[in-house]
């Protein structure tokens, strides 16, 4: 289990080690207290790979279309 802060990961790093912890727990070969830890380590992983999605879903979503059907800009989004 690394010891970066969450809130700095990127979507794939946060996703990735994500899947770390998810291997680690279904193994079932991790004492109790280290299984907290864990899955606590887990519930921030995901929290903010659901941020970082939420974040590309609210740039796409502003992506502005031509009268042509193709990209013709974005609209920034407030507070990203």
């Amino acid at each position: 289990m690394a010891d970066t802060n969450v809130d700095e990961m990127s979507f794939e790093q946060a996703m990735s080690e994500l899947e770390q912890v998810v291997g680690q727990l279904e193994r079932g070969d991790v004492p109790l207290e280290d299984s907290i830890k864990l899955y606590e380590r887990g519930a921030e992983l995901k929290k903010r790979c659901e941020t970082k999605l939420k974040e590309a879903e609210e740039k796409v979503a502003q992506i502005t279309l031509g009268s042509d059907g193709q990209a013709a800009g974005a609209t920034p989004v407030e507070g990203l």
